[in-house]
């Protein structure tokens, strides 16, 4: 009885939201922002990786937080482009009967700025802009499902202009009875802004966003396979220079049916040579149509890393190409505080 609430309030909640945000059409971005190497390495967000006790994963699904990730201690980096910086730190502990909870803080830094007034006279002091969330997440087991929720009150400051919001996440994950198959299912960035940037100013939105997963490892190859579909609450996420949409200027046929799926899907395999070693792949379609050079393609949308674990202590490393003129490095760091090993 408990899930079957808990479902239909996940649901009723994502019904509720107008329309979904792509990038430019909402603030507070920073929290779609991919932190942890490992997730970054399968494609940017995963949220039914279920078969480790890896507290990262809380932060895409909180209903990936499992009794196992008690007493974990991880601390995330991203070498972000230029000079913007990318961090999140985070520790879990046990609640008891009463489920498990983690305390987290995600912030961008984007670094220093010259100010200058309206006429270019530069001043002698800069300005500098970051934003930082709050994430306390719980969860809970309930029969075969694990669900969760994770509250993130947010603090954005550019210059002295500042905003304040609230923003949360729902989801649930469900592992198959042979722990070889997970299914995750999550609504994100569920808030408001709270304040606006300056006196007056009309409340932005936030980027709201329904998302669902599958997550499979094979019987007999040490390979996981995973698929996350996100905007489910918005289908074109094409920009209209890329739909093409008919119209008296544009005589060119709207993007197809496969594309347009496509742009929703973010891929991820993990190679298992060893249980200490592990190998990452990851590909984002929207991305690479979102950033390619038509006369140079690259590999802008594909992203690899791969992670270690001795003993008590694991690192995940990953690099994602968002252009031809940078990528993107993401390390993680991960402690046991138990006596047991990872």
């Amino acid at each position: 009885m408990q899930l079957r609430v808990y479902l239909t309030l996940l649901s009723i909640i994502g019904s509720l939201s107008l329309s979904g945000q792509i990038g430019g059409e909402s603030t507070y971005q920073f929290l779609n922002m991919s932190n942890s190497a490992r997730i970054a390495a399968l494609g940017g967000i995963q949220v039914a990786i279920n078969d480790s006790a890896d507290l990262n994963l809380a932060f895409y699904n909180p209903g990936l937080l499992k009794e196992s990730c008690t007493n974990q201690l991880l601390m995330n980096y991203v070498n972000y482009l230029t000079d913007i910086n990318v961090g999140y730190v985070s520790y879990g502990f046990s609640l008891g009967k009463y489920g498990t909870m983690a305390a987290g803080m995600h912030y961008i830094n984007y670094g220093k700025f010259i100010a200058a007034d309206e006429n270019g006279v530069k001043s002698e002091n800069g300005f500098s802009a970051g934003e930082y969330a709050l994430n306390i997440i719980w969860s809970k087991k309930i029969q075969r499902w694990n669900v969760g929720a994770n509250l993130k009150p947010v603090l954005s400051g550019f210059e002295s202009y500042r905003s304040f919001g609230i923003a949360a996440d729902i989801g649930a994950s469900l592992l198959s009875v042979n722990n070889r198959s997970s299914f995750g299912l999550v609504a994100r960035n569920i808030g408001t802004q709270i304040t606006s940037y300056y006196e007056g100013g009309k409340r932005e939105a936030i980027p709201f966003e329904l998302l669902a997963g599958f997550s499979q490892k094979l019987a007999h190859a040490p390979l996981v396979l995973s698929v996350t579909a996100r905007q489910l609450n918005q289908w074109n996420l094409a920009r209209p220079d890329e739909d093409n949409t008919q119209d008296e200027f544009n005589t060119e046929p709207a993007e197809s049916f496969g594309k347009q799926f496509m742009r929703h899907l973010l891929l991820g395999a993990e190679i298992l040579p060893s249980p200490n070693f592990t190998l990452r792949l990851g590909y984002d379609y929207h991305l690479r149509q979102e950033m390619k050079l038509e006369e140079k393609l690259s590999t802008v949308g594909f992203s690899l890393g791969f992670g270690v674990k001795i003993k008590r202590f694991r690192l995940d490393y990953s690099t994602t190409r968002f252009h031809v003129a940078g990528s993107s490095n993401l390390i993680s760091l991960a402690f046991n505080l138990n006596n047991t090993i990872f």
